[in-house]
């Protein structure tokens, strides 16, 4: 490639805009005539050379205009099905049938085709347009295009994450012509991996067609063909590297001028070039003034760069948009601009249920990144594919981190540095979105895509990083998302800093140490030399919204969700499906706020990627969101309660517990996460301890101070007696720092419980003997509290029950424990009035779920009501309890799944619930309606 020699002459005022000829585009967006292609006949059949039969209506995808076939059991899709159980278990039986189709595994689709259709559209290239440089633009297409200009072939483009773009201009003279493509879905020699987001039925489906931007263009034979921009913010300058195409056959002599404008006005140089023929390039310093504007989340400011060149008869103008600002690392700190960066992101897995295939407008972008700002974030990743053009101009205005995937997700269907097609296509399609994308200031990181696998994956992920790092600087780079950590990453994402890990299930953090405030990363990254940005934190689950069925009006129909609602109701509680929603919904959300804490208050830590904020709709369902597939609020939780523990600024504290009975001195380590646009100067940190009808027990100020940028600054320590609390109580212990807040529940319990009249007529038992049974049937009053695991399999001894929430779920987990959902009760029943509680699980019950049983009801009666009710999942629906009351008998007998039995001293939680417990059965409120034969009770238990 030559290379041009310039010479800087002087600066130039802007051309008059009357000397530059107008760029000409035909828009191709409307009707396109349309052919289905299942047995590969078009090319040897040669349909480009005739008129297609159907139409079709572009921008769209087959699915949006109605077109494929309809689901069936024998439809082959693209990804991979971890669980088929579908296809085996008799109680999907109904849902095999032709007519009643319904899919537990995603959202199914419509209308559904893998292979190649045609498109094809009559065009008519003007006079005005003789001798200027043709070409076609389509803006995303799914997957592979080939093109037909009339009879003659043009050639194949099968980018996932950039346009396709044809040159035509030897093709498309004055005249009429016909355009055909053919679009292909499939996947051939060049596999990305079966889930990967790029191409799976998991989120936006395996689309076939084209979206966004469809049109061809003339422009002049000498134009710029792309101009990369680099900012260096420390020199004040940004580097414009230059591609200009001279197609005429002599170099020329031109003249081009640089207008870069911003906020602070606009800034004009020309230069006086000199073109050879073909593709040159050129190299210029900008300088950008004494009064940049650097982007960042708290300041997105933008540029917009116009380049025109000017040559003999011809004049090409170019427009691109850049930020200054400088995303680095130092030591084991992201930098932005200098300053400490902490990201606090979700992932984006190309979910859009109305269309399938993701929006290209920016109005929507901004009303997703609007969504997220208001829930804290800061940071999106795009897993396993890169979105169009308008999520970078809204993430640029929005002033959100973006990290940026090549469409891959290679460990099953395909692996990396073995060869195959796939490696190279990754160096391919990454220079491509560089090209495409890379002057986006929000375009900051990029990983060659998701979880990689292979013999050789790290040394093929190795000379991958290594090469982008060399060849451009504008943002930091790792090898995959997951995994693995090298040295040549200038970041690590790792899933090992979370309160639950894959294959964790009861072990995990949450479900196996009691509750506190005190977990942070610290011990997990100590051997790392580089930023630590958590992979896909959280995982949550919450039970479906069935109202959000009547929501999917589009390509994809939630048949799974139909299928869940369906079974609550075979299992006789239908009504239950919204409080299940919200119960669950608490649950989730206090697990996301452990989660989210933890790493925020571990030091040296880059940030987490939530999975997810928004609920991700396949790989056996995963209702993973505090908000459901279309960004919508689910109604537990607002972005105003949600952004109080992920924010730029958040107060913490650290409590070696959360439980406390009255003789005890609560004492919390206050300190504050603080990652906001500047230091904060001369705060008086407040607190306050209430309970829930807001009165004020304690309250007070920590020392003024000056807090920098960064996380573990700390501000004091809140220290109080807890004698005056005279009742069970739960508490509220809230920090604010200026106008951010946060707040943390605990409990206090008395010491010393009251005696508790009669209380020696109730007979505690684990298990019945003659004598016990005896008791019972003549009259008396028994509390059975079963040891934990002594539940037989068909009363739910094997229901994998645990504090947390289901992780991810529990098809692609293989039943991952805990397999349920929280608990369910009624705050105002009077078993519980001397425990405080919510309907829902807080940390209160955290001992009750860690040494319970979950009760299958239905073996015993579908009549019963429990107590307290254990929320099972979405798949199974089965009638769970931890407390539940029956009358046997003449007696009144209480069944408690939760074990007293065991280290009942290192317990207050359990021996509160169990002092409630008895008080209620002590007292005349104790009366069971449903009635139960001895004997159904005495076979829950295996002794």
């Amino acid at each position: 490639m030559n290379k041009i020699s310039f010479l800087i002459l002087f600066v130039l005022a802007l051309i008059p805009i009357n000397m530059v000829h107008s760029q000409s585009r035909i828009n191709l967006a409307g009707e396109w005539k349309f052919a289905i292609d299942p047995t590969d006949k078009g090319i040897s059949e040669q349909w480009f050379k005739k008129a297609l039969s159907e139409t079709i209506q572009l921008p769209g995808s087959m699915a949006t205009n109605g077109k494929g076939e309809e689901v069936t059991v024998a439809t082959k899709f693209t990804a991979q099905l971890i669980d088929s159980s579908y296809y085996k278990k008799p109680e999907y039986a109904k849902y095999r049938v032709s007519g009643n189709i319904k899919m537990p595994f995603w959202l199914q689709p419509v209308r559904y085709y893998v292979g190649a259709a045609w498109y094809q559209k009559d065009i008519e290239i003007t006079e005005q347009w003789k001798n200027q440089s043709i070409s076609l633009f389509l803006e995303r297409c799914h997957w592979e295009t080939r093109l037909w200009i009339d009879d003659k072939e043009i050639g194949m483009r099968n980018s996932l994450g950039t346009p396709h773009i044809y040159k035509l201009s030897d093709v498309l003279s004055p005249g009429k012509h016909r355009i055909t493509i053919c679009v292909d879905n499939r996947t051939k020699l060049i596999d990305p991996g079966h889930n990967s987001h790029s191409i799976s039925d998991h989120t936006q489906t395996n689309w076939n067609g084209m979206v966004g931007q469809l049109y061809l263009e003339a422009k002049p034979r000498i134009k710029i063909n792309n101009i990369q921009l680099f900012p260096d913010v420390q020199r004040k300058l940004v580097l414009a590297k230059i591609k200009i195409d001279n197609a005429t056959t002599k170099k020329q002599n031109a003249t081009i001028t640089l207008n870069v404008s911003g906020n602070s006005g606009m800034l004009t140089k020309s230069y006086k070039v000199i073109v050879a023929t073909g593709i040159d390039s050129l190299n210029i310093e900008f300088p950008m003034g004494d009064n940049i504007q650097l982007w960042s989340e708290f300041h997105p400011s933008n540029y917009n760069l116009q380049a025109q060149i000017i040559a003999k008869k011809s004049s090409d103008i170019y427009n691109t948009s850049f930020g200054m600002r400088e995303i680095k690392v130092s030591g084991k700190q992201l930098l932005i601009n200098g300053k400490p960066l902490f990201l606090r992101g979700t992932l984006e897995c190309a979910i859009f249920p109305k269309t399938g295939f993701p929006p290209t407008d920016k109005a929507e972008w901004l009303r997703i990144f609007s969504i997220a700002r208001a829930h804290g974030l800061n940071h999106f990743r795009f897993h396993s594919w890169c979105p169009p053009e308008a999520a970078f101009e809204a993430a640029d205005q929005a002033g959100f981190y973006l990290q940026i995937e090549c469409s891959s997700w290679a460990n099953q269907s395909t692996t990396l540095g073995d060869g195959k097609p796939l490696d190279s296509y990754l160096y391919e399609e990454s220079q491509r979105m560089i090209e495409t994308y890379g002057n986006h200031p929000s375009f900051c990181m990029m990983a060659y895509g998701n979880e990689p696998g292979g013999k050789n994956f790290k040394k093929f992920l190795s000379s991958f990083v290594s090469f982008w790092k060399n060849k451009d600087t504008r943002r930091i780079y790792t090898s995959g998302a997951g995994w693995p950590n090298l040295n040549e990453n200038d970041f690590l994402s790792d899933p090992n800093p979370r309160i639950q890990r894959w294959g964790d299930g009861l072990k995990s953090s949450i479900n196996s140490q009691i509750p506190s405030t005190k977990i942070d990363w610290s011990s997990r990254i100590t051997k790392f030399t580089q930023p630590m940005v958590s992979h896909e934190i959280g995982q949550w689950c919450v039970y479906p919204n069935f109202k959000e069925i009547k929501k999917y009006t589009g390509v994809v129909r939630a048949k799974n969700f139909e299928i869940f609602q369906e079974t609550l109701k075979e299992h006789g509680m239908e009504k239950l499906g919204d409080s299940f929603l919200l119960a669950s919904g608490k649950l989730q959300a206090l697990c996301y706020k452990a989660d989210i804490e933890a790493a925020l208050r571990t030091k040296d830590f880059g940030g987490f990627q939530l999975l997810d904020l928004h609920d991700f709709p396949g790989q056996g369902t995963a209702l993973v969101g505090v908000l459901d597939a279309f960004w919508d609020e689910k109604g537990y939780i607002s972005p105003q309660e949600y952004s109080k523990f992920c924010n730029s600024t958040v107060p913490l504290v650290r409590l070696d517990k959360l439980i406390y009975t009255n003789n005890e001195t609560i004492s919390a380590n206050v300190e504050v996460a603080h990652y906001g646009d500047r230091s904060m100067q001369d705060v008086i940190p407040s607190w306050k301890i209430t309970n829930g009808a807001g009165k004020t027990f304690f309250s007070g100020f920590l020392p003024k101070a000056t807090i920098e940028l960064g996380n573990c600054f700390p501000l004091g320590t809140i220290s109080v007696s807890l004698t005056d609390i005279k009742n069970p109580e739960k508490l509220i212990l809230e920090v604010s720092v200026g106008t951010f807040s946060n707040n943390w529940d605990f409990w206090v319990y008395p010491a010393q419980k009251e005696v508790i009249k009669d209380s020696e007529t109730i007979k505690v038992i684990s298990s019945f003997d003659s004598l016990s049974q005896q008791y019972l049937e003549k009259g008396g009053t028994v509390l059975l509290t079963l040891k934990k695991g002594a539940l037989k399999p068909e009363f739910g001894g094997e229901i994998g029950i645990g504090f947390s929430s289901i992780f991810w779920n529990t098809a692609w987990t293989g039943g991952q424990k805990p397999t349920t959902l929280g608990i369910l009760c009624n705050p105002n029943d009077k078993a519980l009035a001397s425990f405080p509680t919510e309907y829902h699980s807080n940390w209160q019950w955290w001992d009750a779920m860690t040494h319970s049983n979950a009760i299958m009801l239905e073996p015993i009666s579908t009549e019963i009501k429990p107590i307290v009710r254990v929320i099972d999942d979405w798949v199974t629906n089965r009638s769970l309890a931890l407390l539940f009351e029956v009358k046997v008998g003449k007696g009144k007998l209480l069944v408690s799944g939760i074990d007293f039995n065991q280290d009942m001293e290192k317990r207050p939680e359990a021996q509160q619930l169990l002092f409630s417990l008895t008080k209620y059965m002590a007292s005349k409120d104790f009366n069971p309606l449903v009635a139960v034969d001895i004997e159904i009770i005495k076979k829950m238990t295996s002794k």
